[in-house]
């Protein structure tokens, strides 16, 4: 049995990870340009370590105009390739035009009246799943929601959100919570849940 009140193992001792752990992981996030942002960011990881993009955030929030979709579906090709030349993000070609391509899709579906938290939210029955992990070993990679989160959202034309990708963003915005029972957070994310 592990010893109670013990932080979730994948955030390490790496100030900023254990900022992040504590205050934002899990807990349930309905903004829709939150929302954006997130998934925009969690398809930048793809490859690599949440860490890497963590310490890029506020790069990307000044490369992407602060994730506003209709300010990035206004990029030119000049734009995307200052992008490219960004050292502050990560210097892909297809993850650089993904951002966009996702705030195009975004804003279809806001033209179809449909909210991107609702689309979202939608998939987990617009209340957050509560898990009980004694063990990291025990958490899924993906689910049946997030596959099926994935399948929508690529419909809808977005990219970079295979259901591993998809999964890690109901993590981390709380559509789950996957806490372990022995971190202090999950009881937090479960109080912010009712």
């Amino acid at each position: 049995m592990s010893q109670p009140h013990e932080r979730c193992p994948w955030c390490g001792t790496d100030p900023l990870y254990v900022h992040y752990h504590d205050t934002v992981w899990g807990r349930p996030e309905y903004d829709d340009l939150a929302l954006f942002e997130k998934l925009c960011l969690d398809g930048q990881q793809a490859g690599l370590s949440w860490i890497t993009i963590l310490r890029k955030q506020n790069s990307y929030r000044e490369a992407y105009a602060d994730f506003n979709p209709e300010a990035i579906v206004r990029f030119t090709e000049q734009d995307q390739a200052r992008l490219l030349e960004n050292p502050g993000i990560i210097r892909n070609r297809l993850k650089v035009q993904s951002i966009i391509r996702n705030a195009r899709s975004y804003l279809a579906l806001k033209d179809q009246g449909v909210g991107f938290s609702d689309f979202l939210w939608q998939f987990v029955d617009h209340q957050p799943r509560q898990n009980h992990w004694q063990s990291f070993t025990q958490v899924p990679a993906t689910t049946p929601e997030s596959d099926a989160m994935s399948k929508a959202l690529k419909k809808a034309g977005f990219n970079f959100v295979g259901p591993t990708i998809v999964y890690a963003f109901m993590q981390a915005t709380g559509m789950v919570n996957d806490h372990l029972v022995s971190c202090p957070a999950h009881q937090e994310c479960l109080r912010l849940s009712r």
